[in-house]
């Protein structure tokens, strides 16, 4: 990518830093040498990362990392990758690793498209999470969504043939455009059927962030793609 189709691209995100506590503060400085990734463009290799070859989970936006944490305990044969940009999340996420003693678990603070295009190798990640991305509802921000062709090309390219992407969003605005630009990429097949949603999987955890949309009255919808 040059110059210039880099300045193009369309952010999916807005950093919000918001507030630094004191113990996210002393985690970023503390853990973030041992446990972040370089910056793109230099290329990860998970087996060097880690010291093992495992099954590889990257969790695209993590939040404040409740997911990533309750897989990375619950499956310490797995390894995981998470990506966020926004620091108290990660502050909030690396004091968990170290609270929790989760070797298996790895940061990068990069633009999640980014990362994937330029760290990961074709092939070298086994399940993608992307949970309740920003929606950006109002159509004139349409553009900004994470979810696009080039992006679901993408992931299918870094999936494993057999692995999967699993998707979830509160807004069926949002699902219906997901559901429209992954069904139409070539490399992925949708679980359920075109067009189709899955019930949530039992080993995702229902996160803050979903209540608080549930109690807004908000669904929830559960996509899951195959690498075909």
């Amino acid at each position: 990518m040059n110059k210039q189709e880099h300045q193009r691209r369309v952010r999916s995100f807005v950093r919000r830093e918001g507030r630094l506590t004191p113990g996210q503060k002393r985690a970023l400085e503390e853990m973030l040498p041992q446990y972040g990734l370089p910056a793109p463009p230099e290329v990860i290799d998970p087996i060097a990362v880690f010291g093992r070859r495992a099954p590889l989970t990257v969790e695209v936006g993590f939040g404040n990392g409740e997911v990533l944490a309750h897989l990375a305990a619950t499956h310490p044969e797995r390894d995981f990758i998470g990506i966020e940009v926004h620091r108290p999340g990660v502050g909030r996420l690396l004091r968990r690793v170290r609270e929790e003693g989760l070797e298996n678990v790895r940061v990068s603070t990069g633009d999640a498209s980014e990362v994937l295009e330029q760290q990961f190798a074709p092939a070298s990640i086994d399940r993608l999470l992307i949970f309740f991305p920003d929606p950006w509802p109002k159509k004139r921000h349409h553009k900004r969504r994470l979810i696009q062709p080039d992006f679901a090309a993408l992931v299918a390219e870094r999936l494993n043939p057999g692995g999967h992407v699993h998707l979830a969003t509160d807004w069926e605005d949002y699902k219906d455009h997901m559901l429209e630009v992954l069904d139409a990429c070539p490399g992925l097949r949708n679980a359920a059927g075109t067009g189709g949603t899955v019930p949530r999987p039992a080993d995702r955890p229902v996160t803050h962030f979903e209540q608080r949309g549930q109690r807004k009255g908000h669904g929830v919808w559960d996509l899951v793609y195959e690498r075909v």
